[in-house]
């Protein structure tokens, strides 16, 4: 590719920034980038590529939800028959004991058939999981091997139609009868029915079913339980459990999604999933967790890896929808805007990069952050560092990243339809389809506004930590410090002084505003300042009766979602410049640098009116972002088809109809044949060219 000079920033660019920079030309190596994206399973991502490609475990439009749904379930065979589906399982029962690279497969399956990887997840990485990490060895060996061969299909039974996010308040009980050593499993009313099963509907049977324990007349809290729904031969409810469809979804049409409900349903003591407590023959509960709530979380915490798999998904589908939206705007041409005769390629439209680069950038940051939450999660899962603070890092992580990259790609699908007009509007070309099934990803594992909100309280209680052992000199120099800051910000010295030192000179403030360091500076700040002032507010709030600490919390509730969502914008930033060092080569490096800035200032830009009435930004920095923007975008404009490559996923993966060059041979075709018609002399004459040298004679 050939770089694109920015002259007005290299006039202006101080001594020694950047000058090696300036030497290098801006080159990706696709190949090179496409490895550093797969990331360290990246073997593993090559062969769940492989599967996704086939035909046989692809979506076929169209179908009836029963057509879609048989199809979905016979291809979880074909996975069971290509090993795809088996490495986090124990290695004495087959498995891998490969956590990461188990997840890093999975959420590649969505390019092939979003049904078919959310399904698949229901089996093995829920219900499975649910029995391998809850359960214990005894469980292990009894339920594990039908599990990962797809003889046991199963439910993971937790959320219920009047308990979704609150997962501690369901209703279903499970209560201990000694007498016959069984629990009793109810849903007392119509509310405490799970719901939105996946499997429930035609083929689990068997399910973990979540329940309040209750022996001895106490109730433990919400634990897991292996429960048989229906008879194998007859695939009919066994006594006592009931059920419905949920019917046709607004996608993931090819899942049997469903109700259960259970009245009087008696399974052994033993079918209780006791890793973290247990009941005995008599009915005394121990628990080697003594607080309820630190056992409830622990218990819930082993289940993240649906969270961390959502996040890889979504990322996955935005990066299929932007090679197939960015590959067909370098071909469809629109408006002779710059030329008499040959149209503009849409790509060359300053409207057109910006509602698709700003999108690429995003993929890249989530890309990376991805790969450190990969990381992270095999880390605490196969023991590596698997600490309680790791643990609670690896959720926090996983509840800040999964609802940032599920709504980018509900926003990256939309916009990328939009962008290739009543083409991307057809099914064919999968942008309608892929959004209509990534759309509950927003919800489910956890829904996203619920989950920034845990994110808040744990920068909360980090914030507070900070001074829980502080003395009283401490206490006051920080309300000093932060007094200060506020004057500072506040009352526009901050704002002079930006002006002062940029000297009215645009570029000036553009090169403060690219810098690695500005920008890291005004992303952490923000984050920092709206933390800290939603602390502040609630000093105290633990010391306020219940339903006044409630009330506090309410009136701050949208301050400390939007601190929390600054949070992880911020781990995006931070890991897409940590990714720059292991670029491939230094050509890769500056388009890939070019790229985070896109994204870095894309947030401040997002979040300027913040940013001005805060006193961060003077109005003259504020009103270089966008131009500097602009000026990104004709910097990235001759790598995007490379960097788009880069995600490396081929015609298998994308099945776009736009995205196969047929465009660029149609637009051919027509150039083709309006200059042979010129050259001919047979082209009718022009109304108005005519009417203008008309209009030019007579004058």
């Amino acid at each position: 590719m050939t770089e694109v000079v920015d002259r007005a920033s290299s006039a202006t660019k101080p001594a020694g920034r950047d000058d090696a920079a300036t030497a290098v030309q801006p080159v990706v190596d696709v190949a090179a980038l496409g490895e550093q994206l797969l990331g360290k399973w990246a073997h593993i991502r090559h062969q769940a590529r492989e599967v996704a490609g086939n035909p046989a475990v692809q979506k076929i439009e169209g179908l009836h939800h029963t057509e879609h749904r048989a199809r979905v379930f016979e291809q979880l065979k074909f996975l069971v028959d290509n090993n795809a589906v088996h490495r986090a399982f124990p290695k004495r029962l087959g498995g891998s004991d490969d956590h990461g690279g188990n997840i890093a497969g999975f959420e590649e399956l969505v390019t092939a058939d979003p049904s078919l990887q959310i399904k698949a997840g229901v089996q093995w990485g829920l219900f499975g999981s649910a029995v391998m990490h809850l359960g214990t060895a005894e469980h292990h060996d009894k339920w594990l091997p039908g599990i990962m061969s797809l003889d046991i299909p199963g439910c993971f039974a937790m959320t219920e139609t009047g308990h979704g996010s609150d997962v501690a308040s369901i209703a279903t009980t499970a209560t201990y009868d000694a007498g016959s050593q069984e629990f009793v499993i109810n849903t007392p009313f119509r509310a405490a029915w799970k719901d939105y099963i996946g499997n429930a509907a035609n083929d689990g049977l068997a399910a973990v079913v979540f329940a309040q324990l209750i022996t001895q007349n106490v109730n433990h809290g919400v634990h897991a339980f292996y429960v048989e729904l229906r008879d194998p031969a007859t695939k009919e409810f066994l006594p006592g459990i009931g059920g419905e469809d949920d019917g046709i979804k607004g996608g993931l049409n090819g899942i049997d999604n469903g109700r259960l409900h259970f009245t009087d349903v008696r399974i052994p003591r033993t079918n209780l999933l006791n890793r973290y407590g247990d009941v005995a023959v008599d009915g005394t509960y121990t628990s080697t967790i003594a607080s309820p709530g630190r056992r409830f979380f622990t218990m819930l915490g082993t289940l993240v890896q649906g969270r961390v798999s959502l996040d890889g998904a979504a990322v996955a589908a935005s990066k299929v929808a932007l090679k197939t939206a960015i590959q067909y705007a370098t071909e469809r041409r629109q408006f002779n805007a710059s030329s008499a005769t040959d149209e503009e390629v849409l790509l060359d439209y300053q409207r057109h990069q910006r509602r698709l680069f700003t999108r690429l950038a995003t993929t890249y940051a989530a890309s990376f952050a991805h790969e450190e939450l990969l990381q992270k999660f095999d880390d605490v899962f196969s023991g590596a560092h698997d600490t309680d603070a790791d643990r609670q890092d690896l959720e926090t992580l996983a509840a800040a990243l999964k609802p940032l990259s599920t709504w980018h790609a509900l926003d990256t699908l939309q916009e990328c339809r939009e962008a290739c007009g009543g083409a991307g509007f057809l099914i064919e070309n999968r942008f309608a389809s892929l959004r209509a099934d990534l759309d509950v990803y927003v919800t489910f594992e956890g829904d996203n506004t619920v989950l920034l909100q845990l994110v808040a309280k744990r920068l909360l209680a980090d914030y507070a930590k900070e001074f829980r052992s502080a003395d009283f000199g401490v206490l006051a120099r920080y309300v000093v410090d932060q007094a200060a800051g506020v004057a500072l910000h506040r009352t526009g010295l901050r704002q002079v002084a930006q002006f002062v030192a940029d000297n009215g000179s645009v570029q000036k403030a553009a090169l403060a505003l690219r810098d690695e360091e500005g920008q890291r500076t005004l992303l952490a700040d923000r984050v920092q300042s709206m933390v800290a002032e939603v602390g502040a507010a609630l000093k105290g709030a633990n010391k306020l009766p219940q339903h006044q600490a409630a009330a506090l919390f309410n009136q701050h509730q949208h301050e400390l979602i939007e601190a929390a969502q600054a949070h992880a914008e911020l781990l995006q930033w931070e890991a897409f410049t940590e990714a720059l060092a292991q670029a491939p080569d230094e050509g890769t490096k500056r388009v890939l640098t070019w790229l985070r800035d896109l994204f870095g200032l894309s947030l401040i830009e997002k979040h300027l009116s913040w940013y001005l009435m805060n006193g961060r930004l003077s109005m003259q920095r504020g009103r270089t972002v966008g131009t500097y923007i602009n000026r990104l975008l004709v910097k990235i404009r001759p790598h995007a088809v490379d960097l788009v490559d880069a995600f490396g996923y081929g015609p298998e993966h994308l099945r776009a109809r736009i995205a196969t060059g047929a465009e660029a041979q149609r637009q051919d075709q027509a150039r083709q044949y309006f200059r042979e018609q010129r050259a001919s002399g047979s082209a009718p004459a022009d109304e108005k060219a005519m009417l203008a040298l008309k209009a030019a004679k007579s004058r």
